[in-house]
């Protein structure tokens, strides 16, 4: 089986385009997230500024974070043996019946002028969409369709996406709190982050990903875990344990999210395993998320550490995980990645430091 590495990583967030600069604002404790009180409820978010925006913005921030990570791995994205992955749960949604906004017109646009000459993928699966797409983007390349994948993670808010949260009751007046005990809801976020994966290159390795669906609800997890369990009992025989420094959760700040991370985390034999989470640095930034931590987890490990989870002081959760409240030592060359999201889906991706491949 083709070992698929990691190339390439390309950034734009609210803190900044740099990954060392955004590891470094996140270890010095710096949040993105604010009040903005344009909508009838008051929210807290993590938005991209827009003071110099050309239209379609979602096209213009995607297309910056894949030029970053093309020209970080020194690739010709030209080259017929280059796959592109574009993740999104909403796109461009906010400017729906003007044009065609949907994600394959997007892809396509973006794709094209990054210079892709194969046919984009998109991936669309709630917020476990980043970690989807990186899945997809290995198996692509192990069934050798491709030599190298794009991919791409990029998400913004929009009235529809915001109320819609709102009408469930899920986000935080304050900034979010994953696994305190004193936790309200969850912060939205905009990002965009890219990752280029390549056969047999590369210091970082996508070592197994898998996607699972406990079908519990439309919107709220399983109790007991399910998903997310499965999800884990898939990936960790390919892990020494002892060689596992962390495990980035989704830690969303909902009551019921972070109770059944920290449950399948139980059932998965991972209580004595650091755990951390980085939505009150960046909010919850959706199709992105599973690319912008993943990168932030990758960048964490080299320089030694367990990034600490901002907001969380009190355990708030029936286990006992070991959640990461300041930053710590790493031990170990790995982590996993773990996503949930609605409709009962869940991911797993196991990222190894190794050297080259």
């Amino acid at each position: 089986m083709r070992r698929v590495g990691i190339a390439g990583v390309g950034l734009v967030t609210p803190l900044g385009n740099s990954p060392a600069g955004v590891l470094a604002s996140v270890r010095a404790g710096k949040s993105a997230l604010a009040l903005h009180p344009v909508f009838p409820e008051p929210y807290y978010a993590s938005l991209l500024p827009r003071e110099e925006v050309s239209e379609p913005f979602f096209e213009q921030v995607s297309l910056e974070a894949a030029r970053l990570a093309v020209k970080d791995a020194g690739i010709d994205p030209a080259d017929p043996s280059t796959g592109f992955v574009l993740s999104s749960i909403k796109g461009d949604i906010q400017h729906f019946g003007q044009n065609d906004v949907s994600l394959a017109y997007s892809a396509g646009r973006i794709a094209r002028s990054l210079g892709v000459q194969t046919s984009p993928v998109v991936v669309s699966n709630a917020c476990i969409s980043g970690l989807a797409a990186l899945v997809q983007g290995m198996r692509m390349i192990r069934a050798g369709q491709f030599k190298r994948v794009i991919v791409v993670g990029t998400e913004l808010q929009s009235p529809f996406i915001v109320t819609g949260f709102q009408s469930l009751k899920a986000l935080s007046v304050e900034p979010c709190k994953p696994f305190d005990a004193h936790r309200v809801g969850l912060n939205l976020g905009e990002a965009s982050a890219a990752l280029v994966l390549q056969a047999d290159e590369g210091e970082w390795e996508l070592v197994e990903g898998a996607i699972r669906n406990d079908a519990n609800h439309i919107s709220g997890p399983s109790r007991t875990g399910e998903g997310s369990y499965n999800a884990l009992r898939a990936v960790l025989p390919h892990c020494d344990k002892k060689d596992l420094a962390f495990v980035n959760v989704h830690g969303t700040a909902t009551v019921y999210n972070d109770e059944m991370e920290a449950i399948a985390l139980n059932r998965a034999g991972l209580l004595d395993v650091p755990v951390n989470a980085l939505k009150g640095y960046f909010g919850h930034t959706m199709g992105a998320a599973g690319i912008l931590e993943s990168i932030l987890s990758m960048q964490a490990l080299e320089a030694g550490v367990v990034l600490a989870t901002r907001g969380f002081s009190e355990l708030g959760v029936s286990a006992p995980v070991k959640v990461s409240a300041q930053e710590q030592p790493a031990v170990g060359n790995s982590f996993i990645k773990l996503l949930s999201g609605f409709g009962g889906v869940n991911g797993a991706l196991l990222f190894r430091k190794g050297g080259s491949l």
